[in-house]
């Protein structure tokens, strides 16, 4: 069962969940999670305290709204838009992602948040 999930960025704060998989819930027993985010197009992502490898959701299709797990930098990405490598509006990860979870509310709310120096997720 998904497990509910606060992202908070400036002014915003979106609900999120996090899926029942094993990198997902070593995310979520990491939790609460408090960084400067890096930026990549419209995508943030920044390093978290989890080590995991590819698993069996792992892909470069992603859809605004999904969150993955980078496993070469240990690091959650949150999509809410193009990224550099996108050709349509679609983003697209600089390689491989577990699918881990998904933004409920509008990730492109997240566009207007862009230049900020803290993020925090929290269960």
């Amino acid at each position: 069962m998904p497990k509910p999930i606060k992202i908070t960025i400036g002014q915003t704060m979106l609900k999120g969940e996090l899926f029942d998989s094993p990198c997902a819930q070593a995310i979520y027993s990491s939790l609460p999670i408090e960084t400067r985010p890096n930026e990549w197009g419209d995508e943030f992502y920044f390093q978290i305290p989890v080590t995991m490898p590819l698993d069996g959701s792992a892909t470069t299709k992603v859809k605004v709204g999904d969150i993955g797990y980078w496993p070469p930098g240990q690091a959650l990405a949150l999509f809410f838009g193009p990224t550099p490598m996108s050709t349509g509006p679609d983003p697209v990860p600089a390689s491989e992602v577990n699918l881990v979870g998904r933004i409920l509310d509008d990730p492109g709310l997240l566009k207007k948040e862009k230049g900020q120096r803290k993020i925090r997720i929290e269960s």
